[in-house]
């Protein structure tokens, strides 16, 4: 083993080991306050846009501070659509144990009127929290059960700000702003906003995303001398790509949907980052507070919806000055199963036993520990499988067909990846037995119709990124 150095040893003596024994948690409680959360879950946002991640169009100067003063995953899974991430984020589960492989009604999803479909029968991480006395609110949006008057509130939050549908208003209310192309009530531009359970009237000057940042602030001003979690589910980038602020033109219509405001939505995402961060550090709560920033899927258009590494490679960006190691980028394996575990273990809080939690706390790399974190990652869609090991990557696995073997070297971007499926070299088919053995404890739902699960593209072959850097313009 080489010396430590004396970074490493700082880090250890201060802490660094926190979480390896349940006597050095209890020392770590007794003299550290506990820490504050800020979890960012920004929408169909592929990792490869951003600039610390190769992504070359775009100006995320904030997100890229971030990642050189924390840890920045290159290889992190959610799922490749949004819903079943979003409760595998929240329960620390997978959909085999969890129930959500999909949207209700969709291939592989539940039924609608599932028991799994009711957010009242998971375990999130707002509960594992509250539990230990944090004060939660989520902003943003929501997309998942529940309606007035408990709404969001029966997950643990205690406050919220959300882009409201129609089916989320108080009865009898309608909403006198804004619609999208799709008669949705706008998320953008003179939005449809509910907080709290009232609906909240919006000018057409007002934008969405601005005021679920405002009243994130508010909620952590007001909390300042109490843990609090703070959950900000972005709308953007979701489309439709309408101006931002930053961006529209005199004249302008706010409502016009394009390609060509992708790049700005990108980049507001980015600016509104930087308004939490400062915000953090005007309260003097940025070294207590853990800023975790990912996203749900591939972006639009490229990726989001095929079960495939580019579908469901995300960021994973995590900083705390006190708390968290500056390792820069990290070629550690995780997937967002693991964010569940690691809130718990920096907060000291048990984790639940009477289900199976699948995901694996990173605090002992994260505080510099450890040089590892977990073997291989998962990730899924409907009756279809994606499993990675540092260097290989199974994609389009369902429990009719194998699917496609990838050796990837040491690339984490798709660039340079060599298909072995049909490979008969002895340590392929050492990976195939591993890979079998590895998916018989994550089943996918068993479908008779075997066909492509993508919605848009039915019968064609996924095609991998062939070109680093490569940003296409994302769509609905």
């Amino acid at each position: 083993m080489s010396p430590l150095n004396r970074r490493d040893f700082l880090w250890l003596t201060a802490g660094g080991l926190a979480g390896m024994s349940t006597g050095c948690r209890s020392a770590r409680a007794e003299s550290n306050p506990p820490p504050n959360f800020l979890i960012i879950l920004a929408d169909d946002l592929g990792a490869k846009e951003l600039g610390c991640y190769g992504g070359t169009g775009y100006k995320t100067h904030h997100l890229d501070q971030l990642a050189a003063a924390g840890v920045k995953f290159e290889t992190c899974y959610a799922t490749p659509l949004c819903h079943p991430t979003r409760l595998m984020m929240m329960t620390g589960q997978y959909g085999c144990h969890n129930g959500v492989y999909n949207f209700a009604g969709r291939r592989g999803g539940p039924d609608p009127n599932s028991p799994a479909e009711d957010m009242t029968t998971h375990f999130t991480f707002a509960n594992l929290l509250k539990q230990q006395g944090y004060a939660t609110a989520l902003s943003g949006k929501w997309q998942l059960s529940g309606k007035l008057p408990t709404l969001i509130r029966e997950c643990a939050f205690d406050e919220y700000c959300i882009w409201a549908y129609e089916h989320n208003l108080p009865e009898g209310v309608k909403h006198t702003g804004g619609y999208e192309n799709d008669k949705k009530p706008a998320r953008y531009w003179h939005p449809s906003i509910l907080k709290n359970g009232e609906y909240m009237p919006t000018k057409p000057e007002e934008y969405g995303p601005d005021i679920h940042v405002d009243f994130l602030l508010d909620f952590m001003k007001r909390n300042k001398e109490h843990p609090f979690l703070a959950y900000h589910t972005m709308c953007l980038t979701h489309a439709p790509h309408m101006p931002t602020p930053d961006s529209i033109k005199p004249g302008e219509d706010r409502f016009r949907s394009g390609a060509q405001n992708f790049k700005a939505c990108v980049e507001y995402v980015d600016k509104l980052i930087g308004r939490l961060v400062k915000g953090l550090d005007d309260l003097g709560l940025r070294e207590n507070t853990i800023i975790l920033f990912t996203t749900d899927n591939g972006t639009g258009g490229d990726g989001k919806g095929d079960p495939t590494e580019l579908g469901a490679r995300v960021p994973l960006i995590i900083n705390a000055p006190k708390l968290v190691k500056a390792r820069g980028s990290s070629m550690e394996l995780t997937d967002l199963s693991d964010v569940l575990p690691t809130l718990a273990e920096f907060a000291h809080a048990p984790l639940p036993k009477d289900r199976v939690i699948d995901g694996h706390s990173l605090v002992p790399y994260l505080h510099g520990g450890s040089e590892h974190t977990r073997d291989w990652i998962h990730s899924y869609l409907g009756d279809r499988r994606i499993l990675r090991t540092n260097r290989w990557l199974l994609e389009d696995n369902s429990p009719h067909h194998f699917g496609r073997l990838y050796d990837c070297g040491d690339s984490r971007n798709g660039v340079g990846y060599k298909e072995v499926a049909d490979s008969t070299e002895p340590e392929v088919l050492a990976v195939k037995e591993q890979f079998n053995a590895l998916l018989k404890n994550l089943p996918a739902p068993i479908l008779e119709n075997d066909g492509d699960i993508s919605e848009k593209k039915s019968g064609r072959v996924f095609k991998r990124q062939q070109k680093k850097n490569q940003s296409a313009t994302p769509g609905e």
